[in-house]
């Protein structure tokens, strides 16, 4: 029996893909084990991160002027019945998984300690103008809160958190220059072929 000289390049192809998806999956195994097993039952992470949302909210509801007042994790509304940020809608989770896929895929470690604090950062504000959208929905449009909270803010949310892993693929893992030369490579190898077409 022979081995067929192809069988390597066949593969070879496929290792940087194959490398990115051990390192997501190690990374989310050890989220899961520091978020869910420990961080989640102790919960002084949660409350810390959902009253400072709450907080933050309020301050963003009060400058537009929405009578509110925050209350350990809820805002209470003059108006409306308020809303309360429960573990699930802190973005801590959401955080987790931004900040392991920066650890997973490509790139340096100056930017990544660069972009991390970046990406969490707009995830925060991100959810701040969420909570403080359904805040603001409860005293002016109360019908419309039920679809936001379900369907609107999670989707503008996840979109915010998507377009930054998409930052970070194109722009953060890459050296600067490498992407322009590999793009030019590419465009050089690939006019014969359009020719030829």
């Amino acid at each position: 029996m022979t081995a067929d000289p192809n069988s390597n390049s066949k593969w070879s192809r496929y290792g940087p893909v194959l490398q990115f998806l051990a390192k997501a999956v190690a990374i989310y195994g050890a989220w899961y084990v520091l978020y869910d097993l420990w961080l989640l039952p102790d919960g002084r992470l949660d409350a810390w991160v959902s009253k400072t949302v709450v907080h933050a909210a309020q301050m963003v509801l009060s400058g537009v002027g929405v009578e509110a007042v925050a209350n350990g994790r809820s805002i209470e509304l003059a108006q409306a019945s308020g809303i309360r940020v429960v573990d699930g809608c802190n973005g801590l989770a959401t955080i987790g998984l931004f900040a392991g896929f920066v650890l997973a895929f490509p790139g340096s470690t100056r930017r990544r300690l660069l972009f991390l604090p970046l990406g969490v950062g707009v995830i925060y504000l991100a959810n701040v103008a969420r909570v403080s959208l359904l805040a603001g929905l409860q005293v002016h449009w109360p019908p419309a809160f039920e679809f936001v909270h379900s369907l609107g803010a999670p989707a503008f949310f996840h979109l915010i958190v998507f377009g930054l892993w998409v930052l970070w693929a194109n722009y953060g893992g890459a050296p600067h220059g490498s992407a322009s030369d590999s793009g030019s490579n590419v465009a050089t190898e690939s006019t014969p072929a359009v020719a030829d077409a």
